[in-house]
């Protein structure tokens, strides 16, 4: 399918309702039809992927600004920030980039505006995004009670009515773009 720009598709939804199993579940899906998903995910804690006693780890602590490692599977390219501040969504689509990518979903950046879908759990006590955020397209709950006209409410264990809504998204986006 790969097309020129993949569709970019946002999960947005307060810590602990789920995001993240939700996306390992429908990362899955997509991929066993073939789809080629790149994700990008924004994290409030600083983190690492690599750890002392590791060659890239030692390199980075030198001082070096960019690392690329590789092998015969996979490689990560470490860049070091010079000025501290949260990256946007734009610049994070940049760092990944989308050659042969289908889809791109995202996890975070809940503040930005794009097409999101939000994660909402009935045992939470805390109110909708979509209330006050209208780049929520549709609503993935396990909560009856969640009724909003604008967007389309998805059973949030329902992965297959989630796939289907995302499939039906990407296909939509295709075809606006072969439009003259």
């Amino acid at each position: 399918m790969a097309n020129p720009k993949p569709f970019v598709l946002g999960f947005a939804g307060y810590s602990g309702s789920g995001k993240t199993t939700l996306l390992t579940q429908l990362i899955r899906r997509l991929k066993a039809r073939g789809l080629a998903v790149g994700v990008v995910k924004h994290t409030h804690h600083e983190f690492d992927i690599d750890h002392p006693g590791k060659d890239s780890y030692e390199l980075r602590h030198a001082g070096a600004a960019r690392i690329a490692v590789g092998s015969a599977r996979r490689y990560a390219v470490i860049v070091e920030r010079p000025v501290e501040h949260e990256p946007t969504l734009a610049e994070m689509l940049e760092v990944l980039g989308h050659e042969r990518l289908d889809l791109i979903l995202v996890e975070g950046f809940r503040h930005e505006q794009f097409p999101k879908i939000e994660i909402h759990r009935r045992e939470s006590a805390r109110p909708l995004l979509a209330a006050t955020d209208n780049s929520i397209i549709a609503i993935a709950t396990d909560d009856a009670s969640v009724v909003d006209l604008r967007r389309q409410r998805l059973n949030l264990n329902d992965l297959a009515e989630i796939e289907s809504f995302v499939l039906d998204l990407i296909n939509a986006a295709v075809s606006l773009e072969h439009l003259p």
